[in-house]
């Protein structure tokens, strides 16, 4: 997974760092200039979440800001790309994939360890 540049603006993926822009929707809401990590990704039309912002293109944002309990999902239009988060760590199965300061996944990292599973909790 890599982040995709749209024009001269960073397209914003899974798991990179958001800044929310200041507009006067997001300063109402006071969400302006908070920052946080897209945890996902929707058509509104299809999900029915609501949106903050105008989804013009049928397509959201969920962001988990720092500090806050909920996540919102944001018309990208409001978000500006802030880092890839390098260092995240994600684990799938057995095998643990870090982001790099680019925005790739590598997994060069050595597997998870399985846990052992609940019905041997004695054993």
């Amino acid at each position: 997974m890599t982040a995709r540049r749209k024009s001269n603006r960073m397209a914003i993926s899974f798991g990179d760092n958001v800044r929310v822009t200041a507009t006067p929707l997001t300063t109402s809401l006071g969400l302006a200039g908070l920052t946080g990590a897209v945890y996902g990704e929707t058509t509104p039309s299809v999900t029915g979440v609501e949106v903050i912002g105008e989804a013009t293109a049928d397509y959201a944002i969920n962001v988990q800001l720092d500090g806050r309990d909920e996540s919102h999902w944001f018309a990208p239009e409001l978000l500006e790309f802030v880092d890839h988060a390098p260092g995240t760590e994600i684990v799938i199965g057995n095998n643990r994939l870090v982001r790099s300061a680019s925005g790739e996944w590598t997994g060069d990292q050595p597997p998870v360890k399985p846990a052992r599973p609940w019905w041997r909790f004695w054993g």
